[in-house]
Formats: structure tokens, C-alpha cells, sequence
């Protein structure tokens, strides 16, 4: 049975996701225990870990007032279920995006949950209405989806199912907060949350445009990472549409009819990302970045991703 007060979460997926949950609340000042069926698959987290802590503290973008030793030490592992989940306040999943195994996921973890622990899913699409229907405490249970890599990107999407206590939902909202991530509240379930949808909307326009010849694929690119994305960083369209008028009122007197006209141009949803158009997308890509060297790619956009996230603490 979980304390109100208790220090400890566990963490139930020991892959990147759950790697990277460990961390953060790690680096919060919380005890963390990471659950995966295999002993070696902890071991394996355990030790990946704490690499990533004494990397990230080298190069100087360790979260938290704890060193990266003091961090790895209140993160153990488990591969025993009820032993990771005993005297836990929050209980955070980290399986892969299958509707059927979290549901069978979730029913484990109703057979261990106490009363006043949040068992929160990390699903990226899935409801947790489309797998929590039954459990005994589903009034615990809601998504929390963070928005990869977590550790440099601090929006977590909360999504409360018909029947989760509001209590719940305040409790992780609070819990999310607390840890360093930004937490928003959706009052509704909707298919794909907010940031997918609004995500796929982006790519919906960005694949219509490479399959109409209107742009090359690393120009469409530019116009995200040298246009909208660094006015992004650090306001959102509504305050820009807000700024770029005398108010958002005055904007949609000067520029909705134009809007509209461009909108009317769209292909309609939804747009089948097809193998062709992802073949000739990938050509280009490749020429750049092979795949060979994603990899080195990915720690390249995460190290500019940690830079990007001291700044705006720093402006803050």
C-alpha cells in the first residue's frame, strides 16, 4: 500500500522511456525502483543509467542538486513486480504502444495497487480508457505521456480517462511540476492527445508538399528549425497570433479570410505517410545523415536539445 507522503516510484519498463523516468524523478530526490521481467534487462538499465547521469553531469546538464552518483544510487531494480511497485506513491509505465499488452500490463498492476497510488501510463496514442475499464482501481489511472527525450523536453500531456478521480489527475499534475517537466491537463480524451495531433498536422501539410513538388524535403526542414521552430521555443501559435496583432481579436479581423482561403487548399485528412514519398524523403536525408549515423545524430540533437533547455532556464 502506497503512502500519500512516500518517496518512491516505481517505474514499470526498463527501456529508454523508462531509463529516462528513472532519471528525472532521480533527479527530484526520489527513490526509484525499475521493474522488467528479465534480471539482465535491469541490469542493463541499472548500468545505462548510470552512464547517462555521469555523462549528462560531465557535460554540465545533470538535472537536480544531487551529484550523478547520489542520483544512480536511488535508483534500484526489480524483477519482481509487487516488490517494485511495494510502498510507491506513483507507479509510471513504460511498455511498448500495444493496446493488448498494456491491458494485461494494467492488470497486473491493479492486483499490487493500494488505494492512493496513481498508476500512470506512458502511452503516446492509446486511450487508457481502451485498456482500464475494468480494473478494480481504475479511478487511479491516466496517461502520462512525455515527449521524447524526456530529459531535455519537459511536456508531459496528462489525460484523465471518464471515470479518474480529479484528485488523481491534481496529484500527478502536481508530481510532474515538482520533478521539472511541464505538465497540461486534456479534459477530454481524444485520439493522439495534443501534441500528436498537432504534430501530424504539421507532417500532414510537410508530406503533401514533397509529394506536390512545392519544396524539397531539407527545405521543409529549414522552414520548421530556422522559422517556426525558434519563435516556438518560447511562445505558442495562439500568443503569436496574439503578438502579431493588436491583440488575437484584431488578428482574426485582419487575416482569418486569408487564412481560410489557404486552408481551403489543404489536402483533406487524413494523409497516408506512403513508401514512395518516404523513400524520396529518406534519399535526401541519407545524403546527410546516413543511416549508419543516426545515432551520433540523435546524441547530436539531444546535446542541442540540453543547451536549448539551460537557456531557457537561464532566461527564466
Amino acid at each position: 500500500m502506497a503512502d500519500k507522503d512516500s518517496r518512491k516510484i516505481a517505474i514499470v519498463g526498463s527501456g529508454l522511456i523508462g531509463r529516462i523516468w528513472s532519471m528525472i524523478f532521480a533527479g527530484a530526490g526520489y527513490r526509484v525502483s525499475i521493474y522488467d521481467i528479465s534480471p539482465e534487462q535491469v541490469k542493463g538499465a541499472l548500468t545505462s543509467i548510470q552512464e547517462s547521469l555521469a555523462r549528462y553531469e560531465k557535460e554540465g546538464s545533470l538535472r537536480g542538486k544531487l551529484s550523478a552518483a547520489e542520483q544512480a544510487q536511488l535508483v534500484t531494480g526489480s524483477s519482481d513486480l509487487a516488490e517494485c511497485m511495494l510502498g510507491a506513491k506513483h507507479v509510471q509505465e513504460c511498455v511498448p504502444e500495444d493496446v493488448n499488452l498494456k491491458r494485461k500490463v494494467f492488470e497486473q498492476l491493479d492486483q499490487h495497487a493500494g488505494p492512493n497510488m496513481v498508476l500512470a501510463s506512458s502511452s503516446s496514442c492509446i486511450l487508457s480508457s481502451d485498456f482500464a475499464a475494468n480494473l478494480k482501481h481504475r479511478e487511479n489511472v491516466l496517461i502520462a505521456h512525455p515527449v521524447n527525450p524526456p530529459y531535455f523536453i519537459p511536456l508531459v500531456e496528462l489525460i484523465p480517462a471518464p471515470w479518474t478521480s480529479p484528485d488523481v489527475t491534481l496529484k500527478t499534475r502536481a508530481l510532474m511540476e515538482e520533478v521539472g517537466q511541464s505538465p497540461v491537463t486534456l479534459n477530454k480524451e481524444v485520439p493522439g492527445f495534443a501534441l500528436n495531433r498537432i504534430q501530424y498536422a504539421i507532417i500532414n501539410e510537410c508530406w503533401d508538399m514533397v509529394k506536390s513538388g512545392v519544396l524539397s524535403p531539407s527545405d521543409i526542414d529549414r522552414v520548421m528549425y530556422d522559422g517556426l521552430g525558434p519563435r516556438y521555443a518560447f511562445i505558442g501559435p495562439l500568443e503569436t497570433m496574439h503578438l502579431n496583432a493588436d491583440g488575437i481579436v484584431d488578428y482574426c479581423h485582419r487575416y482569418a479570410n486569408g487564412a481560410y482561403k489557404v486552408c481551403e487548399t489543404f489536402k483533406p485528412p487524413p494523409v497516408l505517410y506512403d513508401v514512395p514519398t518516404a523513400e524520396t524523403v529518406q534519399q535526401e536525408l541519407s545524403q546527410t545523415i546516413p543511416l549508419e549515423a543516426l545515432a551520433d545524430r540523435r546524441r547530436w540533437r539531444d546535446e542541442r536539445l540540453a543547451s536549448l533547455a539551460k537557456l531557457k532556464r537561464d532566461l527564466n
